[in-house]
């Protein structure tokens, strides 16, 4: 008989004391690899291995094998008379049936300590590739290793389908005072399923999904997946150029979608089909995505996140998510996503008080609370958060080449009393309302991602006038605060006045007109990006074209000189879906966008089509005219023709490329045509031709038209030298270029 088929059993290694045995069984040391795994004793090797439920357990050196002695609750034992520690694997039987692994606890820490100095330092700019589930080989074995951030855990335990669920037998180390985990698990790899098990201070346990997971199931399941890219990018022209010329220098119309619910049940690669096809001959230049960071909720339409850094699993893999970023990239569209830092949900087996205190949230419950929504906000002054935060930025525009992040509810971050009574909050330092924390990680997070992903823009959702959103962090400003450092800012203001002017019955819109004109006496405070989002299309609120008054015709109208208005007004655009061909419905997610109304069927498709055809003629004829997204941010790119035509319900403004290039824009917010309407226009210019018309027939309008040029004559009109007498269609805007 050979050596190799003989089963040696050895004597028991040193016998574990009863407080370290509890400890390892209750989950609560805080060095596992200290008494599991083998360790050099007087006279050989001691090797100690904790697997409940197993029924034996053996040691494999080479071709030998030892059986090791069982010790009760899951501990087996044994001593080799070897001078030191050798490569082994384990045999473990359940129910009489053979298992071979590698012993987890053979294994040296697979986290460097650099990557351990910047965890403590809350400066690793690339955390996602320190913590969370990584697949490697590691000392020459394939497995995963496993980090978590707990640092108010008496001890944490990996468990997953790999376990039955059960961690007892994955017990993770405490690298230090970082307060990280982590445990090198053999054999696991892509598409595990897995949680920690964490042991509270005060001795219970609570089960959470990884927060730095980078997939996770699909809700309402709520594991952690292990994953690995394979994703070969294509969009390498697209990277290679998007920085050429700064946001603000540049077209930038967006289409804002729900992916779940643009066409309903439409994958991520589906939609990169689908989608790109329909965004490229809409004209846009970028999309941007209402979050996608996983969420449990899909009512809450991605705004309550838990799993921040992994792309909902109900539409494919982190994988798929990529094709769909490469694909637009290749047919020339830009990728906004929307960025939610402000706040997150309490689930319990996500981030509230994750290792059984107050982690991601601040110890004070009078800023932990976030009275809107019910959620808990971010403590943006411990450094650790900040650098998860920060590094999440990063991580969205880094390993899936978005171009953008549009920070939602910016406001409830800046302000401490923000929707709180007297009595619900505390001043700052200085005995302000600010958030000091707020500001200086806004400040940080842009300036990192600005530094590392060139080309790259942040947009802000705030709706207060807080001074110099889009001012350099290194600027300071009247208020003493460095510019928050975004590229863009949704003009709210502008959102909210030119919506409540155009809801007015045209006989009443001369009473509002201030509503229409007012934007430009700050618009250039700040870096604008003008919004027609989500948020003004539901609860309540009705679809675009239903805010209009009147009957189908003037409702149609009034969107059409509406949206080409907005075109033309100085600030970028955005425009969520479902208003490009004036649905009528406010969106649902669950009902989705109305696309039969575009079918050849019904009988309104004209109707919507024309408005379909009139965007798309926007954003082809704004993409080839300088003078509509040149100068957005300097007053030389802006005049006014006529602003005071209130009787009239008229607007008319002159838009300027950087070589003096002008073109006219002309609103005509009232039901009547305007015959010979006068409006001056420059000198320079003798000639002018009709370009776009949102009365035209093939948009669904009456057809009112100019002839196809348009003779300036030498007569002042207002500030300007010469004029034009323009016929002005009812309920509609014209753009008018030099001949």
């Amino acid at each position: 008989m050979t050596t190799a088929a003989v089963a040696h059993t050895r004597p028991p290694a040193p016998q574990l004391d009863t407080e370290s045995r509890e400890r390892l069984l209750s989950g609560t040391h805080h060095d596992p690899h200290a008494l599991l795994g083998a360790h050099p004793v007087p006279g050989g090797v001691a090797f100690t291995v904790l697997r409940p439920y197993a029924q034996a357990a053996t040691l494999v050196v080479g071709e030998r094998t030892t059986r090791l002695n069982d010790e009760g609750d899951g501990f087996f034992s044994g001593v080799l008379p070897i001078a030191s520690v050798p490569e082994y694997a384990l045999r473990l039987t359940y129910d009489g049936r053979d298992t071979a692994l590698h012993d987890p606890y053979r294994f040296t820490p697979a986290l460097g300590e650099l990557d351990l100095h910047l965890i403590g330092e809350g400066r690793h700019e690339e955390l996602w590739k320190a913590l969370g589930a990584h697949p490697m080989t590691h000392q020459g074995v394939a497995g995963t290793r496993f980090t978590v951030w707990a640092p108010n855990a008496r001890g944490v335990r990996v468990c997953g389908g790999f376990c039955g669920w059960d961690g007892s037998a994955y017990p993770m180390r405490s690298l230090g005072s970082t307060g990280v985990w982590e445990l090198f698990v053999p054999g696991v790899g892509e598409g595990d399923l897995y949680k920690f098990d964490i042991t509270r201070p005060d001795g219970t346990h609570t089960v959470r999904a990884d927060p730095m997971a980078r997939q996770a199931e699909v809700p309402p399941a709520t594991a952690s997946v292990v994953t690995r890219s394979t994703h070969v990018w294509a969009d390498t022209a697209w990277m290679a150029h998007r920085a050429d010329r700064p946001v603000c220098r540049s077209p930038f119309s967006v289409y804002e979608v729900h992916l779940p619910s643009w066409r309903i049940g439409l994958s991520y690669r589906q939609l990169a089909e689908q989608l790109t096809a329909y965004v490229a001959d809409a004209g846009f230049t970028h999309v941007e995505f209402l979050p996608v960071a996983e969420h449990p909720f899909g009512g809450s339409w991605g705004y309550q996140a838990t799993g921040l850094y992994a792309p909902t699993a109900r539409l494919g893999t982190p994988d798929d998510f990529k094709y769909l970023v490469d694909a637009l990239h290749q047919a020339g569209i830009g990728v906004i996503v929307d960025w939610v830092a402000a706040h997150f949900p309490k689930d319990d087996w996500a981030l509230a008080a994750f290792d059984g205190e107050p982690l991601y949230e601040p110890q004070d419950p009078r800023r932990a609370e976030h009275p809107d929504w019910g959620t808990l906000t971010f403590d943006f002054g411990r450094r650790e958060v900040r650098n998860f935060l920060v590094a999440n930025a990063s991580y969205w525009c880094e390993e899936f080449h978005v171009d953008g992040l549009r920070v939602d509810a910016v406001a409830s971050m800046l302000y401490l009393d923000y929707s709180r009574e007297e009595g619900q909050w505390a001043p700052n330092e200085h005995g302000g309302r600010e958030n000091l924390d707020a500001v200086s990680f806004l400040q940080e997070m842009n300036a990192t991602v600005y530094r590392r992903c060139p080309g790259v823009v942040t947009i802000a959702e705030e709706s207060t006038a807080w001074d110099g959103v889009t001012r350099a962090t290194h600027h300071t400003g009247p208020g003493g605060f460095g510019g928050l450092g975004f590229g863009l800012k949704w003009n709210m203001g502008w959102m909210h006045d030119s919506l409540e002017y155009i809801q007015h019955e045209p006989v009443h819109r001369q009473y509002h007109h201030h509503e229409l004109t007012f934007a430009m006496v700050y618009a250039y405070s700040e870096n604008y990006l003008l919004p027609i989002s989500h948020d003004e299309v539901v609860h309540g609120k009705g679809a675009l074209v239903s805010k209009m008054p009147g009957d189908w015709w003037q409702r149609r109208a009034d969107h059409r000189a509406y949206l080409a208005y907005m075109w033309a007004h100085p600030g970028k655009q955005l425009l969520f879906m479902g208003q490009e061909f004036a649905q009528g419905a406010e969106w649902s997610q669950e009902h989705g966008l109305d696309w039969g109304l575009l079918d050849a069927s019904c009988p309104a498709q004209p109707d919507h089509s024309g408005v379909q055809r009139l965007v798309r003629d926007l954003n082809h004829q704004y993409r080839a005219a300088p003078a509509l997204w040149e100068q957005d941010t300097v007053p030389a790119g802006f005049a006014w023709v006529e602003a005071d035509a209130a009787q009239d319900n008229v607007v008319a403004f002159l838009r300027f490329a950087a070589d003096g290039t002008p073109i006219l824009a002309v609103s005509n917010f009232s039901p009547v045509v305007r015959h010979n309407y006068p409006l001056g226009v420059p000198e320079t210019v003798s000639a002018w031709r009709e370009t776009l018309n949102t009365d035209a027939a093939q948009y669904g309008g009456g057809d009112v038209r100019n002839p196809d040029l348009l003779e300036a004559t030498p007569a002042a009109a207002g500030a300007f030298p010469s004029r034009l007498h323009v016929t002005l269609p009812p309920l509609a805007t014209l753009w008018l270029r030099p001949a």
